[in-house]
């Protein structure tokens, strides 16, 4: 195992899943998306978490997702790559054959079915031993129900060293208690589509995986504090928070009304999708509208 491996900070899209009339995945959806986030210097994009409804996917369209992202994504900048599985073989085949496929880097997610703490510290370290690259997990209780304690996260970092990334889903708060309790063991990243994005950034978040709707934005905001000029990031900010408030009410809405945000100004077709999944209404669709002719198109 490599000592001490990273990954590179910055802004990492999560990439919808995108469906046809009948719900079967678009592949070429993606390629749209990544290409956004590249031309916004994002520092890479993300597959396979819950805003790809990893959840609904076979695994040979996982298995696809990868190939398609890695292959159109051509090294202009880091794959990451969720893991979804049921038990730690499971993850730890799909993780091989992700890295295979040209993943930079690996978060793990935990299984669908909880478990307590002890149980899932052994799951996810069986699965990062056996893994050669840089490993995060996504530790979200607040959307999946359970998670690790900051302790127990730790004691991880302690002792598996390409453990170096924390995926969490929680307010700035919370993540700065991490990042301190961690003492700079792990690169922490925050989703929640960028939530309280300058507060992350000053509680020493290494980035942030929002959707692709508001790469613009975020990257933005990244770069003018990372420029030195915080004040620039509040008020790019106060642009965003609407957005974030309107689509971050819970992962069904969130692939509801962002994915349609997306649609929206990336130019593609929304098409249909595959259940179960939050209806579009028309009033959410014209508050849609409405913020796309606000933000423009992402080109």
């Amino acid at each position: 195992m490599p000592a001490t491996p990273t990954v590179t900070a910055g802004i990492y899209p999560m990439l919808y899943a995108f469906f046809d009339a009948s719900g079967a995945l678009r592949l070429d959806a993606f390629k749209a998306q990544i290409d956004a986030a590249i031309r916004h210097q994002a520092a890479g994009v993300a597959v396979l978490g819950l805003g790809t409804e990893v959840g609904k996917l076979t695994v040979e369209e996982r298995r696809a997702t990868v190939e398609v992202a890695a292959a159109h994504l051509d090294g202009r900048g880091d794959l990451m790559v969720t893991v979804f599985g049921a038990t730690p073989a499971e993850q730890i085949a799909f993780g091989q054959e992700a890295l295979g496929n040209g993943a930079t880097w690996l978060v793990l997610q935990p299984p669908p079915e909880a478990m307590d703490e002890p149980a899932l510290e052994r799951f996810f370290g069986t699965v990062i031993d056996a893994l050669d690259c840089p490993v995060g997990i996504q530790n979200a209780p607040e959307f999946l129900g359970y998670g690790l304690s900051p302790a127990a996260i730790l004691r991880m970092a302690a002792r598996l060293g390409n453990f170096t990334v924390g995926k969490l889903e929680c307010p700035a708060t919370d993540l700065a208690d991490i990042v301190a309790a961690t003492d700079g063991k792990l690169a922490v990243f925050n989703g929640r589509c960028g939530l309280e994005m300058p507060d992350n950034l000053r509680a020493g978040a290494a980035g942030i995986v929002p959707g692709i709707e508001t790469i613009d934005l975020q990257t933005a905001i990244w770069s003018a504090f990372h420029d030195g000029d915080a004040g620039k990031a509040d008020a790019l900010y106060r642009d965003l928070a609407p957005i974030v408030g309107f689509t971050m009410q819970g992962i069904p809405h969130f692939i509801t009304y962002g994915k349609a945000l997306a649609a929206a100004r990336l130019g593609i077709d929304p098409g249909g999708t595959r259940e179960p999944a939050k209806p579009l209404t028309p009033f959410g669709q014209a508050i849609v509208d409405r913020f796309a002719r606000q933000l423009g198109p992402l080109n």
